[in-house]
């Protein structure tokens, strides 16, 4: 599914490709980058408690991502790039996980001209940028977790009192399945005030492909 709609200003829940960019490759249910529910109450919480998972609902395993510490160089470099990544893999006829060897070497000169060794790091830096927001609350302006951040949004959902009632049934369901995709903590702390620095300018860039 692609994302109908928003919590908090940004893309919540996310299914198929990372919210972050077509080229990247880390998948959630946000990705972030599934349907999006909009807090128009704000920030009021409430207390939730979700849903057990059976087994056959168990969390879903993503492919990992390998951690590193980001510099503000690489986060320059993806914002620099990301048009023109867009523009190559948007026009590419392979699909984004079997992209040929002449689309990547187009994408590797890309990366190159914008100060980055490739679209190997290109999109390994994307991936460790979505990790952080997927789990930042732009209510509270802290990094809190996807899982965390998924229960906050499940209760603002049910707290407010203007939401429509479809709508906020369909909210809370998007929610809940997005908690069956996990997201591991940011173990390299630095990253999420360098991703926080560059948060407008990399939400520019951010694509629900």
């Amino acid at each position: 599914m692609i994302p109908r709609r928003y919590v908090d200003g940004v893309p919540a829940p996310i299914r198929g490709r990372v919210f972050f960019s077509a080229a990247v490759v880390l998948r959630v249910a946000f990705c972030f980058i599934a349907a999006m529910a909009v807090a128009s109450s704000g920030d009021a919480l409430a207390q939730t408690q979700p849903q057990a998972a059976s087994p056959q609902s168990s969390a879903r395993k993503l492919p990992p991502v390998k951690q590193t510490a980001l510099t503000e160089k690489q986060i320059q470099g993806v914002i620099a790039a990301s048009k023109d990544i867009h523009a190559i893999t948007d026009s590419a006829p392979e699909d984004i996980d079997k992209l040929s060897a002449k689309t990547v070497a187009l994408l590797d000169v890309v990366a190159r001209k914008n100060g980055l060794a490739s679209y190997d790091e290109y999109k390994s830096i994307s991936e460790n940028v979505g990790l952080v927001f997927g789990g930042y609350d732009t209510a509270t302006r802290k990094y809190v977790g996807k899982e965390a951040l998924i229960k906050l949004r499940i209760a603002r959902v049910r707290a407010d009192k203007k939401m429509p009632a479809e709508d906020k049934k369909e909210a809370l369901q998007d929610l809940n399945d997005d908690l069956q995709f996990p997201l591991p903590l940011v173990e390299n702390r630095d990253n999420i005030a360098l991703v926080v620095k560059y948060l407008d300018r990399l939400s520019a860039t951010m694509r629900g492909d």
